[in-house]
């Protein structure tokens, strides 16, 4: 007997919808495989699960390969229709977000203006410091309106998926400016996502915004001081969460434990305590009076 026996459409939809919302990072499909066994209904867990990928992996800048080019998707260089493009070669393509599959692959032509110029700059700038700090990172910067006004954003991703070993994790952040004159303030979003699954069933998600105002001289010079802004942000959110996970260990560590002991950080040395314990069991057993019986004839 299937889960979906006995439910109606609506409440079957609720469900797949609620379940695929609470997909972790890397495991998207996965759950969709899932929701068919225990539906019975690959059609409308299909239809659903259509419309929850798209949002799963923009949310989540995930990274396709397109003819050997690692591509993030996101709302920024979404154009609609499944489809997406990258600024950096000019190239847009369609994407199956339930197969994971790229096609239709044709050029995009994008204006080359001072805008275009300043965005190319800072992806190469930001592209080095990915691939030297993040063991394995994707990032792309896009142009995007606000009313009239042309911002930047910058998008950084990095995971480690390990499901053999019961967990898997992202790191991402966006980083959005407008380019005026003299001065610009950039507003950066992490979010760190992290699911463990041996044993237990931990997710855990860290989300931090900062902002900073930084002067805007020359492409050079921002596109320095951009990446050394980034890079002083993501050591300062990544040392925090070592010590809280540290503090949090500690914590839980004392408080589990059935009586308070005190931690001194050295080695026991059981051969000295068992041979006190001997010897006190010895000299007690010597002072103890003698057994009396009494007996009755």
């Amino acid at each position: 007997m299937s889960v979906g026996q006995g439910l109606h459409e609506s409440e079957k939809v609720s469900l797949i919808c609620r379940l695929l919302h609470q997909s972790p990072p890397g495991e998207f499909r996965q759950i969709v495989q899932d929701l068919c066994y225990l539906l019975q209904d690959d059609e409308l867990v299909n239809q659903e699960a259509a419309r929850a990928g798209a949002r799963h992996n923009k949310n989540n800048f995930t990274p396709v390969l397109v003819n050997g080019i690692t591509v993030l998707l996101t709302h920024y260089n979404d154009l609609g229709g499944n489809r997406f493009f990258y600024p950096q070669d000019n190239f847009s393509f369609e994407f199956d977000h339930l197969s994971g599959v790229t096609s239709n692959t044709h050029l995009h032509r994008v204006m080359l203006d001072e805008g275009e110029l300043w965005r190319g700059a800072l992806h190469k700038g930001l592209n080095a410091y990915v691939n030297c700090h993040f063991p394995v990172g994707n990032c792309c910067v896009f142009k995007k309106r606000l009313g009239k006004r042309q911002m930047l954003v910058a998008c950084i991703e990095a995971h480690q998926y390990q499901p053999s070993k019961h967990w898997n994790s992202l790191w991402k952040s966006d980083w959005t400016f407008a380019l005026t004159p003299v001065m610009t303030r950039v507003t950066g979003i992490f979010v760190l996502r992290l699911h463990y699954f041996r044993d237990a069933n931990l997710h855990v998600t860290v989300k931090k915004s900062v902002s900073e105002s930084l002067h805007v001289i020359d492409r050079n010079q921002f596109v320095t001081d951009f990446v050394k802004f980034v890079k002083a942000e993501d050591s300062k959110i990544h040392a925090a969460i070592l010590s809280n996970l540290q503090a949090l260990s500690e914590q839980t560590w004392r408080k589990n434990l059935r009586r308070r002991l005190p931690i001194t950080r050295t080695f026991m040395n059981w051969n000295e305590l068992l041979n006190y314990q001997h010897l006190k069991t010895n000299v007690s057993r010597k002072e103890e009076p003698p057994l009396l019986l009494n007996c009755t004839t």
